[in-house]
């Protein structure tokens, strides 16, 4: 492919996305009742955030993924959905502005650009391009990104790729274990059930220490999903990868281009607000998305239920991802 600054914003044609959930009554009961739960904790009417707040709760992967975080113990679901409830009415990361962190992505430390074979957006990391002090700001623009990945997860996807490059890595540019644990703890606690796959490539010997110092605070789930130089390419379709990493995809970071791009893509404002607001919409019950040769993503119409209730989502609480990942069937769509 030749060198190209357009990043890649849909999954590649045939994609059908995964994994697929399936739950049982009981635990579709169990959905119902956090959600009764986390709509009784919601900011009244009057408050300036509270069409934030129903918005994020009424996304069709939010209830679901905190059942599943809390391996459907009904009782760790209240705590952690209430728990960040907390944290959102704090940091509002749906309403962080653009040019508050825009200074954070000009060098391209933090790039989302492509999707892996599940239509999975990818997130590039770079901590060698770090141009910054440490500062909540950095934090900020992180969440940002997350948010923005959301953004352009295609239906029925839940989770994310995360790629951290330490290619021209120092200690000095690194981020330090306690930077780390803050980036951890947003991810865990309030991005639950987001991180699909983190993939570390290049890591030189004389950064390994890092791991080990932030390994205590990975939790089970986390770690099971971490994969140390894997082979990209079963993972990720070489058109989607960039070319840093063996794939086909030439991209060439230049800082304007990338941040019109992404803040377009996912239609944010300056003010941080989104340029359309539509309702929330439903969840498909068997969330099998189909893309076309055009890259246009549709739904099984006949799949999608009345209501939120009639969602098809699993828990599979004594397996890892990769688990439910291998279990299933990959069909792809030509």
């Amino acid at each position: 492919m030749p060198a190209t600054t357009q990043i890649i914003t849909t999954p590649a044609p045939g994609t059908i996305v995964g994994p697929i959930f399936e739950h049982s009554e009981g635990q579709k009961a169990k959905m119902t009742e956090l959600r009764e739960y986390a709509n009784s904790l919601a900011l009244p009417a009057t408050d300036e955030y509270h069409q934030w707040e129903v918005r994020w709760l009424n996304k069709p992967d939010t209830i679901p993924r905190y059942m599943r975080a809390a391996k459907w113990d009904i009782a760790e679901g209240k705590k952690r959905i209430k728990a960040t409830l907390e944290w959102r009415r704090e940091f509002k990361p749906d309403l962080i502005r653009p040019d508050e962190v825009k200074i954070e992505s000009e060098t391209g430390k933090i790039i989302i650009n492509g999707f892996d074979k599940d239509g999975r957006p990818i997130i590039y990391m770079r901590p060698g391009r770090e141009n910054t002090e440490t500062s909540p700001r950095q934090l900020r623009h992180l969440v940002w990104c997350l948010e923005r990945a959301k953004d352009l997860m295609p239906p029925g996807q839940e989770s994310l790729v995360i790629i951290v490059d330490y290619k021209s890595t120092t200690l000095r540019t690194n981020p330090s274990i306690s930077v780390a644990r803050k980036v951890l703890h947003i991810l865990q606690q309030h991005y639950v059930e987001t991180l699909g796959r983190a993939i570390v490539v290049n890591l030189p010997m004389l950064l390994s220490f890092f791991y080990k110092g932030i390994s205590p605070f990975l939790d089970p789930v986390t770690r099971d999903k971490m994969r140390f130089n894997p082979d990209l390419f079963e993972l990720i379709p070489a058109s989607q990868l960039d070319a840093d990493f063996g794939g086909e995809h030439e991209y060439e970071f230049e800082p304007e281009s990338y941040w019109d791009q992404i803040v377009a893509a996912c239609g944010v404002t300056p003010k941080g607000t989104r340029v359309d607001f539509p309702p929330a919409s439903t969840a498909t019950s068997e969330p099998q998305v189909y893309i076309d040769a055009m890259g246009t993503t549709t739904p099984d119409i006949a799949a999608v239920p009345e209501s939120l209730s009639d969602a098809k989502v699993e828990g599979f609480p004594a397996m890892s991802m990769e688990d439910v990942e291998s279990s299933q069937s990959r069909q792809i769509v030509s």
